[in-house]
């Protein structure tokens, strides 16, 4: 992932909202409000603040109240560092508290071992499919706290490129997986929260509904007024590699002759021809679904019994 001569390319994550916004309430305005944080001070979070910051977490929505999650909190310097260095994220190094969110099935296991009670959670898609809920409502809550308390943060979803690493590095067990990084600590500044798509875009009413391409297209351009990126040769090769290897020459030259007569590269084309690159992001599909395997997880193989055995 990641654009060749970034240095003169605007950000992807598009434009800053303007203008004064009237709110209801202090919740509402945290959460319309809400930026990411990718610049911190040196100041320590206090422990008290950080305490009540992660209540938070461990008060959040989680099915049947299981919880099967766990926070690795990281403020050793040189294990920020390495984070950092495996996420090509500097910034990580700076921010005083990392907040590494895993899956985590040993605790419940254990507890089921402990008791006597029978576990499959592991080899269970659905439990696969609610921890994973769990965790992101989990970091969410969080994220939520910690703007509440004046801290700035920043969601780190790379931590898949290392996770061998991370596991190693952190001493995770069998039956913990990492999910997400997030980075908080005080601001040097407080970024303007980006623009969205709005309610009228994500937001269908009773059933799915297809916006007309005319208002798709509007949506997206009011999202990214300004993401338009100098289409280079090195980039115009990139994005017709890119389109051959996924697709075809046809949606190639298609794509370079829309780039050509605009003058500049799309956010779409840029997200997933350049950044987010078509060719290269399900290449690893197979090989993490083994490090899950390797991890003590089978939920995506099909299940055998070992039922009426002997001990």
């Amino acid at each position: 992932m990641g654009d060749s001569n970034q240095n003169d390319i605007p950000s992807h994550h598009g434009v800053g909202e303007t203008g004064t916004i009237a709110y209801p309430n202090e919740t509402i305005r945290l959460l319309l409000e809400r930026s990411t944080c990718r610049s911190f001070t040196d100041r320590k979070v206090p422990p008290e603040i950080l305490r009540q910051v992660l209540e938070a977490g461990d008060h959040a929505a989680t099915g049947g109240n299981l919880q099967p999650y766990s926070i690795i909190k990281v403020e050793n310097a040189e294990t920020r560092k390495k984070l950092a260095e495996w996420n090509s994220q500097d910034f990580i190094a700076t921010a005083p508290v990392n907040l590494m969110f895993c899956l985590d099935w040993r605790r419940l296991q254990r507890w089921a071992e402990l008791e006597d009670a029978p576990f499959t959670a592991t080899a269970s898609f659905r439990h696969f499919w609610i921890s994973f809920q769990d965790c992101i409502i989990a970091a969410q809550n969080i994220c939520t706290a910690a703007d509440a308390m004046d801290l700035g943060s920043v969601y780190i979803g790379t931590v898949t490129e290392s996770i061998r690493k991370t596991c190693e590095l952190l001493e995770l067990p069998q039956g913990v997986f990492p999910v997400v990084l997030l980075c908080i600590g005080y601001p040097k500044r407080r970024p303007a929260p980006r623009k969205k798509l709005g309610v009228d875009t994500i937001v269908h009413n009773e059933k799915y509904h297809e916006l007309p391409d005319d208002e798709l297209l509007r949506a997206f351009d009011r999202k990214y007024p300004d993401l338009k990126v100098e289409p280079t040769d090195e980039r115009l090769d990139d994005i017709s590699r890119v389109c051959r290897k996924v697709h075809s020459q046809g949606l190639a030259t298609r794509c370079i002759e829309k780039i050509r007569r605009r003058g500049y590269i799309s956010p779409v084309q840029r997200y997933f021809g350049l950044h987010y690159t078509a060719d290269l992001m399900p290449e690893r599909n197979t090989g993490y679904l083994k490090i899950m395997e390797e991890r003590g997880f089978t939920w995506f193989k099909e299940y055998s019994s070992a039922g009426e055995g002997t001990e």
